[in-house]
């Protein structure tokens, strides 16, 4: 199982590689992770809660721990 470093390290590589416009699906992350990525989804939500990074549901920002899909991209700086 991977821990929150790991977590946090592939979440924040796909933001990289997206940039602020791009969003990234959070099961990318998990499925980075894991073959048997399903049970990390929970941690991998939790994990970009702390990180500069922004859930959108239809273009609108959401809380990261909102249920339903989620997408995720890096936060622009103010």
């Amino acid at each position: 199982m991977p821990d929150d470093a790991e977590i946090a390290s592939v979440l924040m590589d796909l933001a990289g590689d997206r940039g602020v416009e791009k969003s990234f699906c959070p099961s990318e992350a998990a499925r980075r992770l894991s073959r048997d990525w399903r049970p990390l989804m929970d941690d991998v939500r939790r994990v970009a809660a702390g990180l500069p990074l922004v859930a959108t549901r239809g273009g609108a920002v959401v809380d990261v721990a909102a249920g339903g899909p989620i997408r995720l991209r890096l936060a622009r700086c103010a």
